[in-house]
């Protein structure tokens, strides 16, 4: 409806009204794009070229990227490897799939709930997340791309995080999408960025400093160990990142990718650590079947095997099974020590070592007297506006003593305890708040719940095991505290590589100021590869809008990050990974959970192709009459 058009609002300022500069107009569904003209063009720096975008740029507010169903043969999952089949079958290919409108979500709102017939917004804060990056080093001999096309149980070929094609182009997609965050900038000023996790794809130095330096603008080698290819091959040549504008600060938070080995295990067992820097393909079992096969090395084993950076679709090579012919010996790499394997705190330390602000991009904000490894910190983006983020590690521990996949929400009890006195000493100061971290919440059954499928994605639970390490807090008691801190706007993570939005609705229903949103930002490795923005406004009946809007970068046709979507497109194409939009959550507030799908859990805009598979919405969230007043007094002129 016209009145709940997101772009309509002003810039919150006390003391003038500067009304901004639309950037996106729409009338029954169609908008305007951008044209960048002028601010389009390589950039090169010492004697080395970057990479364009395409000279238009659009969010999906405009058009989207849709997959098409066409083939004209089958390559099965296990094959997904088969790069040069993807053009003789039809796989990597897209359409437009048109406009994806901005759907109104008023469910945590007070029942009966009207927006204002006339409203003029004021824009408190524009910012946009990205997530699951996985800057890979395709040429590491510690790796475990045999997995997927072994298939050996019928389910690892599914695991496109062990390898998919797009793995050849991490950084050229994550070039792509800080130029597209840059030219949204120049038309309607962004005030921040986070990245909310797993950086990298297997903790290694070299991955981290991708990662930054493209961030940084500098020359990137997007190889390692002997190098081939890197004076022919398009996705192994040095080019010069874009960097991000420098006037956009930008701040990080850690994945469970960045401190576990491909974010399972930790790093110091089974002689991982130690695999990272050797000239050995490192040989183990089926760990997707099987984590604990890390630490028995019980047959059959396989060697892994790595990239062949040398040919142009990045052949695999140095794989198979351990003892079968041809593999009298393990297969030999060349060694690369920056291939190195990062602590929590060395990788905490890296974020230091950089051109970009804010210094330390967050880090140094971490609170004194905590352990080197702690990384929670909290940051107010503008001072002027009473807004907090609380940046939040809420991955698993290294020392917890489990042989399983490393990927549940966790909080120990330092970091829970600091999280309650971050939310308390937000609403003391009347400041309304965001948490961002890496693992979402309540939007992943555990196994028990889920026909017994683990996804390694819930909430920690170890209370079978009383005498391990427990979680600080179980899921009932996590939401029960949110829901006891009107001024949390929402909660925002990655993870899951989807673009979901989740209500969790009041627990009382005399105070719908409880409730609060949950929004997730898919990843740029996995289709369909992109990034969010979110501008937060305060509405003229003292009510907070939050416009999230999904970003496709602007990849140029013949570019590397033109190919990252193809063969990202491709991927989905060939796997298809169930997404499905009707999903069972793991909220215990929801009426018959765990055993019923949680309607609150949104991927798809009202019956939209879940070809797609992104989501724009409107999220309403009604203040507390302590946090209205208060906002009647700084702006009484909404």
């Amino acid at each position: 409806m016209a009145n709940d058009d997101p772009t309509k609002s002003r810039d919150a300022k006390k003391s003038s009204n500067v009304t901004r500069r639309e950037f996106i107009k729409y009338s029954g569904g169609t908008a305007v794009c951008i044209s960048l003209g002028t601010f389009n063009f390589a950039y090169s720096g010492s004697g080395v070229s970057g990479y364009p975008i395409d000279s238009a740029v659009y969010t999906t507010l405009h058009k989207t990227v849709k997959l098409n169903q066409t083939f004209s043969g089958t390559i099965a999952a296990q094959d997904l490897k088969n790069i040069s089949q993807y053009d003789t079958y039809g796989y990597g290919v897209w359409i437009d799939g048109g406009p994806l409108t901005s759907v109104p979500r008023k469910d945590i709102m007070a029942t009966g709930y009207t927006f204002p017939s006339v409203n003029k917004s004021l824009k408190f804060l524009r910012f946009f997340t990205i997530s699951d990056i996985h800057i890979t080093d395709k040429e590491s001999p510690s790796q475990l791309i045999y997995m997927q096309q072994l298939n050996k149980y019928g389910f690892e070929a599914t695991a496109t995080s062990v390898y998919s094609p797009t793995m050849l182009y991490t950084t050229h997609v994550l070039d792509a999408a800080i130029q597209t965050v840059n030219a949204l900038h120049k038309i309607d000023p962004i005030d921040f960025g986070i990245s909310l996790g797993d950086t990298c794809n297997s903790t290694l130095y070299n991955e981290l400093r991708w990662y930054i330096d493209v961030l940084d603008g500098k020359v990137i080698t997007p190889c390692s160990g002997a190098r081939v290819g890197a004076d022919r091959i398009d996705y192994q040549k040095p080019y010069k990142a874009a960097g991000l504008d420098p006037s956009i600060p930008w701040y990080q938070a850690i994945g469970n990718h960045d401190h576990f080995w491909l974010g399972s295990i930790p790093v110091e067992a089974g002689g991982l650590k130690e695999s990272f820097t050797s000239d050995e393909v490192i040989a183990m079992g089926d760990l997707l079947a099987e984590a604990s096969n890390i630490y028995s090395k019980t047959p059959p084993l396989y060697y892994m095997g790595v990239i062949d950076g040398s040919t142009p679709t990045g052949t695999i090579i140095k794989a198979g099974t351990v003892g079968d012919p041809g593999f009298t010996s393990p297969p030999k790499v060349v060694p690369d020590k920056d291939r190195r394997s990062l602590s929590r705190t060395q990788w905490k330390r890296e974020f230091f070592n950089t051109s970009t602000g804010p210094v330390g991009h967050g880090f140094d904000l971490v609170p004194s007297g905590q352990d080197d490894g702690f990384l929670c910190y909290s940051f107010v983006p503008k001072s002027d506006i009473p807004i907090k983020v609380i940046v939040l590690d809420d991955t698993q521990r290294e020392d917890d003593g489990l042989a399983s996949i490393h990927g549940r929400g966790f909080l120990d009890q330092a970091r829970w305890v600091w999280l309650k006195d971050e939310l308390a000493a937000g609403d003391s100061a009347d400041q309304l708040m965001i948490i961002a971290c890496h693992v979402p919440i309540g939007v992943m059954p555990p196994a028990a719940n889920n026909n017994g499928s683990d996804t390694y994605m819930d909430w920690f639970d170890n209370s079978a095991n009383p005498s391990g390490m427990q979680n600080a807090v179980d899921l009932t008691g996590l939401l029960a505290e949110l829901h006891n801190h009107p001024n949390l706007l929402m909660w925002i993570a990655g993870h899951r590589h989807v673009n979901t939005v989740k209500a969790f609705v009041t627990d009382d229903a005399a105070r719908p100021e409880r409730g609060f949103w949950h929004v997730e930002t898919s990843s740029l490795h996995d289709f369909p590869q992109q990034l969010r923005t979110f501008e937060i406004n305060l509405n003229s009946d003292y009510t907070i809008s939050i416009v999230t809007t999904n970003v496709d970068p602007a990849v140029k046709e013949g570019t590397p990050a033109w190919t990252a979507r193809k063969y990202a497109v491709a991927a989905q194409q060939i796997v298809k990974n169930s997404l499905n939009p009707n999903l069972k959550g793991a909220d215990p507030t929801v009426p018959g959970y765990p055993n019923v799908v949680d309607p609150s859990i949104t991927i798809s805009n009202g019956g939209m192709d879940t070809n797609i598979l992104s989501y724009n919405a409107q999220l309403f969230k009604q203040l507390s009459p302590a946090m209205k007043a208060k906002m009647r007094t700084l702006y009484p002129t909404v």
